[in-house]
């Protein structure tokens, strides 16, 4: 059986077995109006239009918006970084420690007056050493990717205080690599322009080359994937080095945006991917992660906190929001895939 071949079957059976078509509705309106794939732009836009007249003053402004958008590009690397391996059926819960330690890494390389590029270059190095660890562990030893994940995050928790001596490092930074971070073309925070970038080749990975579509059939599908010849071990190794590669990305940009590595920095982005790979997985292609649901998720959710900022809730609310979101988020999963059963 060739190739082609086998990608077809295992397609064909997974579509059978998983997939997770729209429910159909009882009447025209949902799939008229888009409600099945598009409500998170539908909710954006109302949150929109809501702040908007609540307050005028301070969240309709040029400012709030580049705020908005420079403050979650970054987590929405972290949470793209999450939906290679989710594609694959792995969980991978050490992304937002390898960003942390990526950035650690950054700046003690920058104090020691290591040239910035370099410093880049290894933190993105690290970040794929760490997937190549996260793969042995889940594919050769059979840990459970859950348990296998958690355990390297609380490895790079120890190393990012380690590396730092539990401080925050912010001497030695480079004038370039600063720049890099911090700079403002055309206004746009160059951070949404690295996310664009991200968004887009991993955007076309997954949904137009065939390692994209071997992600999706391992993860519909595992066992007909296998049956149908596909390398499925080598698979899920390879999410899993991609999300280290994408995550150390992400603590490299944070690194040059901040100026100064914290043992602080990564584990607050883990809860907001998590709710927006989630929450995305109902948009756009309603019924698998993908990349265009989870930028609109992380939006959504960063329009609902700011909101919420704005209008002076304490400073839990954001904690709050991604968590509540979160818990929908799969409970809206659960129902799609019930519902494409009956």
């Amino acid at each position: 059986m060739s190739t082609t071949e086998a990608t077809a079957a295992a397609t064909q059976e997974s579509d059978r077995d998983v997939a997770i078509p729209a429910r159909r509705p009882r009447g025209r309106v949902v799939p008229r109006l888009g409600l099945d794939r598009f409500s998170g732009l539908y909710v954006l836009g109302a949150l929109v239009l809501a702040y908007g007249i609540w307050l005028p003053d301070t969240f309709l402004t040029s400012e709030t918006a580049r705020s908005v958008a420079d403050g979650q590009a970054i987590a929405a690397i972290v949470a793209l970084a999450l939906v290679v391996p989710l594609a694959a059926g792995a969980f991978d819960l050490s992304v937002a420690a390898t960003l942390g330690f990526s950035v650690c890494l950054v700046a003690w390389l920058q104090g020691h007056h290591v040239n910035p590029v370099l410093s880049v270059l290894a933190a993105l190095a690290v970040g794929i050493v760490i997937g190549a660890v996260n793969s042995f562990v889940v594919v050769v030893l059979r840990v459970n990717s859950f348990i296998g994940t958690l355990g390297m995050s609380s490895l790079l928790a120890a190393a990012s205080y380690w590396i730092t001596g539990g401080q925050t490092l912010i001497k030695g930074f480079s004038p370039d690599l600063l720049r890099a971070g911090r700079a403002q073309p055309a206004h746009i925070p160059v951070t949404v322009l690295y996310l664009v970038g991200t968004a887009l080749v991993l955007w076309f990975v997954l949904e137009h080359t065939p390692l994209g579509r071997y992600f999706y059939a391992v993860g519909a599908n595992p066992r007909a994937a296998r049956l149908a010849g596909l390398r499925v071990d080598r698979l899920v190794a390879r999410s899993l080095i991609l999300a280290g590669f994408l995550s150390a990305l992400g603590g490299a940009i944070l690194a040059a945006k901040l100026g100064l590595g914290s043992p602080d920095v990564g584990p607050p982005y883990l809860l907001p991917a998590f709710s927006a790979a989630f929450l995305g997985a109902t948009q756009i292609r309603s019924g698998r992660v993908n990349v265009l649901g989870t930028l609109v998720a992380v939006y959504l959710l960063g329009v609902g906190v700011k909101g919420l900022q704005l209008a002076g809730a304490p400073s839990y609310v954001s904690d709050l929001f991604n968590g509540a979101a979160l818990i929908v988020a799969v409970a809206l999963a659960a129902r799609t895939s019930r519902a494409s059963r009956t």
